[in-house]
């Protein structure tokens, strides 16, 4: 299974792509995460985060619950979650630039 996930608010600089790697090697989830910046898309005007998960519907459902709050220092505005085919096969979890 895989989820395709945008957050957006404040969610860059504050460690979020770090900890969601954790978060997602703890639960099993694999996939990747990246930054997305100003005038993306999806994001308008708002800095956000990127990620594809894959693994159990559980645990994809857990690091998003996790992507709603994020860490410490976010404000995460929105989740937009799209459920997709997996494209790839991932093996692990990894920070994308």
């Amino acid at each position: 299974m895989q989820a395709h996930i945008f957050i957006k608010g404040k969610v860059t600089g504050v460690f979020f792509r770090a900890l969601m790697s954790q978060e997602a090697s703890r639960v099993g989830v694999t996939g990747w995460v990246r930054n997305i910046y100003k005038n993306a898309q999806v994001f308008g005007e708002l800095p956000g985060v990127e990620a594809v998960l894959q693994g159990e519907k559980d645990a994809i459902a857990q690091i998003i619950r996790w992507a709603r709050k994020g860490p410490p220092n976010a404000d995460v505005a929105d989740v937009i979650v799209e459920w997709e085919d997996e494209t790839e096969v991932f093996n692990s979890f990894e920070i994308r630039s």
